[in-house]
């Protein structure tokens, strides 16, 4: 088989143009699997070990492989929006995206590949991409996908809970939100109040507790905090699809404990079929050295 990916560019449904790698499975295959990066400096064609083992192991069975740069790829990155012929050059990149508009990328991603034949669709999120997943079915409940791949799903409101203190999380909550409320949302946060690069609207976006972002509050229900007036793990539980949930055991970013973590989601589903949970032995949060034992259990549940 030939598992080298084709360079392609498709449009969001606001007009963003964003790349992504295709690989083809043979058989004239009509089912696809797009993949969501993490947030931070992520990028789908920094990574072609793991792109080329998930390729290769879903190909096997006939499913090919989408993954692609969305909005917030890279730490600060420019993207184009044409329209009308006009061309603007906007600022993205995690520093500006805000997870809601995940939507626009996604079902973007389905246009260009109903374009290509497809139609049976899968979609995989890792780290922020799993959290958007959720987000997804939250506002589009009703979407093509057939079934979701949740990949070390995590918990940013909590984890600058406790990188932050809690005086400097809720002056950081403060301060961005009246930032972003009074017009200020694309300037840049002080490195002295959050050592990365944030925008006013992303900062407020990420750390919010009742905010869209918060998918995965692990901190706030293991250790009490009440930070959150909605209800937890709301989005993740309104899943009625088939979803595979799949952690690494030494998840840096699960508080030493990921089968807690994984327990606190296992709660949130009780009683309902949809749901199959797994965690990879010694892998971390991206399944370093682990990429053919996900790639595997991935291809099975499919």
């Amino acid at each position: 088989m030939n598992y080298n990916p084709q360079l392609v560019s498709f449009v969001s449904t606001d007009n963003l143009k964003l790349p992504g790698l295709l690989y083809e499975a043979e058989n004239q295959s009509k089912s696809v699997l797009l993949y969501l990066h993490g947030n931070g400096s992520s990028s789908v064609f920094y990574n072609a070990k793991y792109m080329n083992i998930m390729a290769e192991t879903l190909n096997r069975r006939n499913i090919s492989f989408f993954p692609f740069n969305n909005r917030g790829a890279h730490y600060i990155k420019t993207l184009k929006r044409e329209t009308n012929g006009v061309v603007e050059r906007l600022m993205y990149g995690t520093a500006y995206e805000l997870i809601k508009d995940c939507i626009y990328d996604i079902d973007g991603a389905l246009s260009y590949l109903l374009t290509r034949g497809y139609t049976t669709f899968y979609l995989a999120g890792m780290s922020t991409g799993a959290n958007k997943i959720c987000v997804y079915n939250k506002y589009k409940p009703d979407n093509p996908i057939r079934k979701y791949i949740l990949l070390s799903g995590g918990d940013d409101t909590g984890l600058y809970y406790d990188a932050l203190g809690k005086d400097l999380f809720y002056k950081a909550l403060s301060e961005s939100h009246n930032a972003t409320a009074n017009g200020r949302g694309m300037e840049m946060v002080s490195r002295e109040m959050v050592d990365y690069p944030f925008s006013n609207q992303s900062l407020y976006d990420t750390i919010n507790p009742d905010g869209d972002y918060n998918i995965f509050p692990f901190n706030e229900t293991m250790h009490n905090l009440g930070l959150s007036k909605k209800k937890l793990f709301s989005e993740f539980a309104a899943i009625t699809k088939p979803m595979l949930v799949v952690y690494g055991e030494v998840d840096e970013y699960c508080y030493g404990n990921v089968p807690a973590c994984v327990e606190i989601l296992k709660k949130h589903t009780a009683g309902k079929q949809n749901s199959t949970y797994a965690i990879i032995p010694q892998a971390d949060h991206g399944f370093t050295g682990k990429e053919q034992e996900q790639a595997d259990l991935i291809a099975a549940w499919l």
